[in-house]
């Protein structure tokens, strides 16, 4: 188990301060905190756990930032957010009955698939474009599918949303990021009262990486609405592709 020094505990600070600036970006804060902890000698399910704590205070702070700067409308989302977090108890229902094993090799293609489209298949990131499905069929059909792929899975949810809301509402990217972030929030929570209630938290490294988490989500939210496309378009890029070879690599 982790000894919970004050070097220690602030180096998992660090650690999470960068994944907090990249997550509120591009999602994908865990691909830096799950195995900084797994190094430290967490065990796996611990890991996820703590992780999930301080990923909630991310998410949490960067979507209060959107909300607060009038990047997205949190009263207009009440609907789809309680279709996400309906989605991500379901995800988390059926996956306790189910093995999700097979997910393993469909998420990297879907990830370098979403670096690929940001790479090569998408003009000006900061400028609107045409919906391809009406808002309530999205809230209807992809708020709860993301949330449920969340409870059950979990690797890229960020980026997934991301892509959904450029893909299939034609949002520009800064909408999207603030969008992606708060649904992020919502489905977070219900995964979170999971393990507060069942799980094995590491509360003393996990507050250290909570106060990590909300200043890199600050920063990060913060770059989002400052830099645009500019930023936001390569380090979507590179965390996709980066948690695909992740995943494959755990997978050898």
């Amino acid at each position: 188990m982790i000894e919970s020094t004050p070097e220690i505990l602030t180096l998992f600070f660090a650690v999470a301060m960068v994944a907090g600036w990249v997550d509120a970006l591009a999602g994908g804060g865990g691909m830096i905190t799950i195995p900084a902890l797994l190094l430290a000698g967490c065990p796996p399910a611990t890991a996820i756990a703590t992780n999930k704590l301080q990923g909630s205070f991310g998410t949490l702070t960067a979507a209060f930032y959107f909300v607060r700067k009038r990047a997205v409308s949190l009263q207009d989302n009440i609907g789809p957010l309680i279709a996400v977090c309906l989605g991500s108890v379901l995800g988390g229902w059926v996956l306790v009955r189910v093995d999700p094993s097979h997910l393993h090799l469909i998420v990297p293609v879907l990830l370098v698939a979403i670096g690929i489209y940001f790479l090569f298949f998408v003009g000006d990131l900061d400028v609107a474009r045409k919906a391809k499905i009406t808002r309530e069929r999205f809230n209807a059909i992809a708020a709860p599918s993301l949330g449920f792929y969340d409870g059950f899975f979990g690797p890229g949810t960020g980026s997934f949303m991301l892509t959904a809301f450029v893909t299939l509402r034609g949002f520009a990217i800064r909408e999207a990021t603030a969008h992606a972030k708060l649904f992020n929030f919502a489905s977070n929570v219900a995964a979170l009262l999971y393990f507060i209630v069942f799980g094995k938290i590491l509360w003393l490294v996990g507050g250290a990486m909570i106060g990590g988490q909300m200043l890199g989500a600050y920063l990060g939210a913060r770059t989002a609405l400052n830099a645009g496309a500019r930023v936001i378009r390569p380090v979507t890029i590179i965390v996709c592709f980066a948690m695909s070879a992740r995943v494959l690599w755990n997978l050898w």
